[in-house]
């Protein structure tokens, strides 16, 4: 069995300083939900093989007020679910555990696809799917088993 962890970025302000998308940041809800994922996660102790997250400002200040340790995959940022899916096919199968932290639409169109189900992803939610498969290039379906969203923990 693998898992599949998405985890959307939390909320952003509407334009970076810059003008460039990629370059937005979270406003402080988005910066108070983050540190509350992730402190949800410490608390149920969850653990994570190998940590992926798009390199987009608002992405990356997630994962480290989540107090998680990412990998930067350009890939994620701005990608569709078929590109999402790939990454997650081409994960090495030592890897048990794999976490996304990206965007939408990608996001909810990919947990769509693989669940079967409408899937809405809010800001600063984190979705883990199991999937029974032995390899990530046999994935491409599985049941959700854990959804948080920060506005339920609050």
């Amino acid at each position: 069995m693998k898992r599949l962890i998405l985890f959307r970025h939390a909320k952003t302000e509407r334009d970076s300083d810059s003008g460039r998308d990629f370059d937005r940041r979270l406003e402080e809800r988005g910066r108070r939900d983050a540190e509350r994922i992730g402190a949800e996660i410490d608390q149920q102790g969850l653990e994570y093989d190998l940590v992926l997250s798009s390199p987009a400002a608002r992405a990356a200040e997630t994962a480290e007020l989540a107090g998680l340790s990412p990998r930067f995959d350009e890939r994620i940022y701005d990608a569709s679910a078929g590109e999402l899916l790939a990454i997650v096919q081409g994960a090495d199968d030592a890897i048990g555990r794999l976490m996304l932290i990206g965007h939408n639409p990608g996001f909810e169109r990919l947990a769509s696809r693989i669940t079967g189900q409408d899937m809405e992803m809010p800001t600063g939610s984190l979705l883990e799917i199991q999937l029974p498969v032995e390899s990530w290039a046999d994935a491409g379906s599985g049941r959700p088993i854990r959804f948080l969203k920060p506005k339920e923990l609050a």
